[in-house]
Formats: structure tokens, C-alpha cells, sequence
């Protein structure tokens, strides 16, 4: 789930948002996310396929390997990548509600969002969009097409209701998991072991996981639990490097993170987590 410019003025909504994104408790025991979840808790908030292309350094030869993106919400990246014949899934908590649902929350939302980046606007680089307001306008077209291939990607399997950090995948199923604007995005509200086991589901479905931006939002800085988490990767087996990437929206926002099996080798899925 994506949720740019929301601040510390609205932490219950926030917290709410990202606890139900990330399974509720961060990973406690199981929930049935479907008798709990209500979309008021949600902030949907989407983004380009340009975006994600610069966000996760995606070559031509990488939008050809079959993809799958956790915790994409509304942004367009799915519906390109299935008008270009390429093979892509999404998981979300919030593809349990139609696309009339989350066109209302939408609206019902839009106007917070954008005055969240006008408080905050010098957290941000107005070089892509000009101000808050074409922000907001850019977002609501970015959410449109969403919308408007919603409904048939779930018909065909495109959008998948799950949630980190258990993948309703096989091992391997997919060349490349991406991860925007939830983990490192928000480490006060998700643990270190969170970070941790979230990556290590992303690897066991995936041969590559890249996850953008890692710095905190609420701080601005570099997330606290970006070291340990390396650490403790490295210790299960995983390759992970910080790479900087072509894109920076909010200020110092230009790295991912990208963990691979070190060596080809097996990941210790019960390793140090």
C-alpha cells in the first residue's frame, strides 16, 4: 500500500493503514483480513509505470521477466505491463474492495493528500511534478487507469488480495518482487524482524527482491532498520546491496535496496529472523 505525503498529524489513520497492509500486527498470528480490514483504513495513493521503471532501475530486458509487486495498491505499473503483453501480478490487502469502492476513497482522500505535500513540501524534489497540486492531479490520472483495468486484471489474476510476509506463490514462481513505499518507508510502525521476514518472502517467490525507497518518511532519514536488516540477510543465505537508482522524489529518496541469493545458493527460511 502507497501513501505518500501523509505526516505525523494523522497517525491513527497511518498506523491503521500500514498495520492492515502489512497483515495487521506486522506478523502475529493469522487474521481473516476480510472480516476485519475496512476500506476507511486505507489510503490509496498511486503511482506511474515511468516511476517504477526509474524507481527500481527496470531495464527493457528486466519488464520482460515475470514480475510481481507487493503491496502495489493503485498505482498503473500493472495495467502497462499487461497492455505490453508482459507478465505481471500485484499484491495488495486492498484488492478485496471493487473498483467502485476505491474510486470513493479516492475521492474521499485526494484533497488530505495533496495538502500533506504542501506542509511538507520542502521533503520533496518538485522537479517531476511542479507543486502539490499537480501532484494531486497526476495522482488521480495515475489512479485512473488503475481503475480502469482493475476489474478485468482480477478476472485474469493480475491483482492478487495478499499481504507480506506470506505470498500465496510457489518457490521461484517469479524472476523479480518489488516493494515501493512500504518496507524502510515505514520502520516506525513495522519491526526489524518484520523488514526481515517480509524480504526473505519476497526471495523465496522471487530469484531478485528490490525494495525503494530506504529512508523513513516520518524522519526523512535512512531507515534505522536498514543495516541490521542487510546483516541479518547476509546471515540467511542473501546477497543485498544498496544501488541508487534514477529517481528521487522525496529528498535523499535515489537508493533501493537489492537482495539476491548469494552464490545461486539456498535461502535459511528459518534462518535469523
Amino acid at each position: 500500500m502507497v501513501t505518500q505525503a501523509v505526516t505525523p498529524t494523522v497517525p491513527t489513520e497511518t498506523t491503521r493503514l500500514q498495520m492492515w497492509a502489512f497483515g495487521l500486527s506486522g506478523f502475529g498470528p493469522p487474521y481473516d483480513l476480510r472480516s476485519i480490514v475496512e476500506l476507511r483504513e486505507t489510503v490509496p495513493w498511486g503511482r506511474s509505470f515511468d516511476e517504477y521503471v526509474r524507481m527500481f532501475a527496470l531495464s527493457e530486458r528486466e519488464l520482460g521477466l515475470s514480475i510481481v509487486g507487493c503491496g502495489d495498491g493503485p498505482a498503473a505499473f500493472n495495467a502497462e505491463m499487461a497492455r505490453r503483453g508482459n507478465h505481471i501480478v500485484s499484491v495488495d490487502p486492498l484488492y478485496r474492495f471493487s473498483a467502485a469502492e476505491i474510486a470513493a476513497r479516492v475521492r474521499e482522500i485526494a484533497d488530505e493528500m495533496v495538502e500533506g505535500a504542501r506542509r511538507k513540501s520542502d521533503a520533496f524534489l518538485w522537479t517531476d511534478f511542479r507543486s502539490p497540486e499537480d501532484l494531486g492531479r497526476r495522482r488521480r490520472g495515475i489512479m485512473q487507469e488503475f481503475l480502469g483495468d482493475y476489474e478485468a486484471g482480477r478476472r485474469e489474476g493480475r491483482y492478487v488480495e495478499a499481504s507480506l510476509p506470506k505470498l500465496p506463490f510457489a518457490d521461484k514462481e517469479f524472476d523479480l518482487a518489488l516493494c515501493s513505499h512500504l518496507l524502510f518507508t515505514y520502520s516506525s510502525l513495522l519491526s526489524e524482524d518484520d523488514h526481515v521476514r517480509g524480504i526473505i518472502e519476497m526471495c523465496r517467490v522471487a530469484n531478485e527482491a528490490r525494495i525503494f525507497p530506504v529512508l523513513d518518511m516520518f524522519d526523512g532519514g535512512r531507515s534505522r532498520h536498514l543495516e541490521p536488516v542487510i546483516e541479518r540477510l547476509r546471515e540467511s543465505g542473501l546477497a543485498a546491496e544498496l544501488v541508487r537508482v534514477p529517481y528521487e522524489f522525496q529528498r535523499g529518496g535515489n537508493q533501493m535496496l537489492r537482495v539476491t541469493r548469494a552464490d545461486g545458493g539456498e535461502i535459511a527460511l528459518d534462518g535469523p529472523v
